[in-house]
């Protein structure tokens, strides 16, 4: 799993940073968590093939977020192949991308499937065999979600270990690897005979909100919870107006939910240098980065 920060600014761009989105690949498949203005050159730039987005999860509707959907909409539509791509948001998403669609005049050759969540508490909104991702309501002053994305646990085949048992790549590998036991040659053998489980592994996404009980619930034991740190703790009233997060804020919620570690995005342009957002929240929870512009983590 690789993330790509492809706008780490909050309201207004600047030279440095972007408005905001974020890029997670999983297994070759592309998940964008919100899409702000100049997004699809960000992928240019960070050499992202954008026909492999496969799901866009919108947080909510203000167009720091969003503003980029159009564009790469188009864009996307026009790779050869049939393409496909479900976009995930808060209540309302349905009616503001019908008024997006019509914004302007192109040919769309995707297949957009659109889902609403209508929620009130964690919910899981996509699951697969190898994964799971879950979104809950945030605190903001419009409709907005967060999100998470957890791989479940998994075997790690010990391929030394299976060739001393005559095992190669094959069915029966296939069957040990999801824990099944197999007779070769006569012979049982268990999943732990030649495995080892992997522990699931849990990335949390809050992106504006106010410090909340939802938000705690999303993030915990996260092994890494990405969140908005729109100012320091020194402009905690205007956070408070605008409902979003400090970036004490963010450190208390990393801090109480059991946390693993904590990246901050999402900073106001009247930051110049990430040094006062850094130790802000260093004072509450030490292992903490500020994201930048094509930061890229392994998870």
């Amino acid at each position: 799993m690789e993330i790509t920060f492809l706008g780490t600014s909050s309201m207004v761009p600047t030279k440095e940073r972007n408005t905001q989105a974020i890029y997670l690949e999983y297994k070759g498949e592309g998940f964008l968590i919100d899409c702000g203005e100049g997004t699809q050159r960000q992928m240019n730039i960070a050499g992202i093939k954008r026909n492999k987005v496969r799901k866009i999860l919108i947080s909510h509707w203000h167009g720091d977020h969003v503003s980029g959907l159009i564009g790469l909409i188009q864009t996307i539509g026009n790779i050869e192949g049939d393409q496909e791509i479900t976009l995930y948001g808060p209540k309302g998403t349905k009616e503001c991308m019908d008024h997006l669609m019509h914004s302007c005049i192109f040919e769309n050759k995707l297949t957009l499937s659109i889902i609403e969540l209508d929620i009130n508490n964690l919910s899981t909104v996509h699951e697969t065999d190898e994964y799971k991702i879950e979104a809950i309501p945030l605190e903001h002053s419009v409709p907005s979600l967060g999100y998470s994305f957890t791989e479940k646990e998994r075997r790690k085949i010990n391929m030394a270990k299976a060739n001393k048992l005559g095992l190669k790549e094959g069915p029966f590998i296939g069957k040990l690897s999801q824990g099944k036991e197999v007779t070769f040659k006569g012979k049982k053998i268990t999943p732990d005979d030649v495995s080892t489980i992997l522990p699931s592994k849990k990335t949390a996404f809050i992106l504006d909100t106010q410090i909340c009980e939802n938000s705690m619930i999303l993030a915990k034991d996260a092994d890494l919870l990405i969140t908005e740190s729109s100012f320091a703790s020194a402009l905690k009233e205007k956070a408070e107006e605008y409902k979003h997060l400090t970036a004490g804020d963010a450190a208390l919620i990393a801090n109480n939910a059991n946390v693993k570690k904590l990246i901050l995005t999402h900073l106001s342009q009247r930051y110049k240098t990430p040094e006062e957002i850094l130790h802000d929240a260093q004072t509450t929870f030490p292992n903490v980065e500020v994201a930048f512009d094509f930061m890229k983590v392994n998870i």
